[in-house]
């Protein structure tokens, strides 16, 4: 079939042709938008998951869903090595501007833009990589105290008043949340409950791995009873079905229900992964429906592409020793592992590969699920570490 019109979209962030199986979350989102924007509680959300599953995809939508509202929004990704604050000015500058143009809320707008001037300039000086335009004066004494708890407590405040003012809502998106630090996620945990104590106009909707619920807690203690963390996993049977079957359909393509059992099957329901297998389906397939063949044949390729690209990015950065720890997970299987019995696949003492542990955490390619249990953060990495490095040499890196 023509590969110009294959409708699948594999890539990191890529929506996909048909969003199936996040009507509820997507729901869930919504009403506490709009009870927010009416001044009554609602708890931010913070999507968790591992990779792969589509959590980017679905803060994207939800922030589409948000804007068709009237609501106004700000979106960022948070790298690793990258403030808080920096990723944040820049972004809240340009919904604070918009939010001065409402003529009711212009002044609370204008005050809220002070408070971001005194805010990046005084916080500059901690956190160096702070770079946003400055379209008024600070206003002495707003936002400007150089304790990033503080400041960021009265900027969101500011900003909050001014949505107030202009009759709707400010909600931020945040991807990639784990990868801020404790001490400035508790500075946004502390902000965030300031405004909705004084039932201001402000949501958080972020996403992360399955570690920020821990993160969070750690950083405050409160912080499980301000947000809903729900968990975005693998599609049912059903979804999955209908994230195949209805871009098919809408170009009259069909798919043998055996081809389609095998397609669920290989992929384990993970959404990333359903758009790799019905792209290379599709490119395999000469007509339809597609065949069970097809299917075949889209598995190689389909593996040879994630080898390539989805699981390869996240090997290279990683040390020989870091390699053979996840190696030795993959031994045992898909996990979670208790950590005495990967020390003993590596012959070694469970102290001395705890900073290993540590490392990979960090760089985000494990997570603890409870004390002393680890798991990938990468659906079917450990079919290919297997793979990639395929003997016994591991053993002895």
């Amino acid at each position: 079939m023509d590969p110009i019109t294959n409708p699948f979209a594999p890539g990191a962030g890529s929506p996909p042709p048909e969003l199936a199986g996040r009507d509820k979350l997507r729901e869930t989102v919504r009403i506490a938008a709009e009870r927010v924007r009416r001044g009554l509680p609602a708890k931010s959300v913070l999507m968790v998951g591992l990779r792969g599953v589509g959590k980017t995809v679905l803060l994207d939508r939800m922030r589409d869903d948000m804007e068709a509202a009237g609501i106004q929004t700000l979106r960022i990704e948070a790298p690793e090595h990258r403030s808080l604050p920096a990723m944040l000015a820049p972004q809240l500058r340009q919904a604070l501007l918009r939010l001065s143009r409402n003529a009711t809320a212009r002044e609370l707008g204008h005050r809220a833009l002070r408070a971001l001037a005194g805010f990046a300039k005084v916080l500059k000086v901690k956190y160096q990589d702070i770079e946003v335009g400055i379209d008024f004066d600070p206003e002495p004494g707003l936002a400007d105290n150089g304790d990033l708890e503080h400041d960021l407590q009265a900027l969101l405040e500011a900003a909050g008043q001014a949505a107030q003012g202009a009759g709707t809502a400010l909600v931020m998106f945040i991807d990639e949340l784990q990868y801020v630090g404790e001490d400035q996620l508790a500075a946004l945990i502390v902000a965030l409950h300031r405004t909705a104590q004084r039932k201001l106009p402000v949501m958080l909707v972020g996403a992360g791995l399955p570690p920020l619920r821990g993160n969070m807690g750690d950083a405050k203690s409160y912080a499980e009873r301000l947000f809903k963390f729900p968990e975005v996993g693998a599609l049912g049977n059903d979804a999955a079905a209908r994230a195949i079957e209805k871009p098919l359909a809408d170009l009259g393509v069909a798919i043998d229900e055996q081809a389609l059992d095998s397609l669920l099957r290989e992929t384990h329901c993970y959404p990333y992964f359903l758009q790799e297998w019905g792209k290379q389906a599709w490119d395999a397939a000469a007509r339809s429906p597609i065949m069970q063949a097809d299917v075949r044949a889209a598995s190689r390729g389909a593996i040879a592409g994630l080898d390539e690209s989805f699981f390869r990015v996240r090997l290279d950065r990683l040390t020989p020793s870091e390699k053979s720890y996840l190696r030795a997970m993959a031994d045992l299987g898909p996990g979670p592992h208790r950590s005495g019995d990967i020390a003993e696949k590596l012959k070694r003492k469970v102290t001395s590969l705890g900073p290993t542990r540590n490392q990979l955490i960090a760089k985000g390619m494990i997570w603890s699920p409870s004390h002393g249990d680890t798991a990938f953060t990468v659906p079917l990495f450990d079919e290919f570490m297997k793979r990639i490095i395929p003997g016994d040499d591991w053993r002895n890196a």
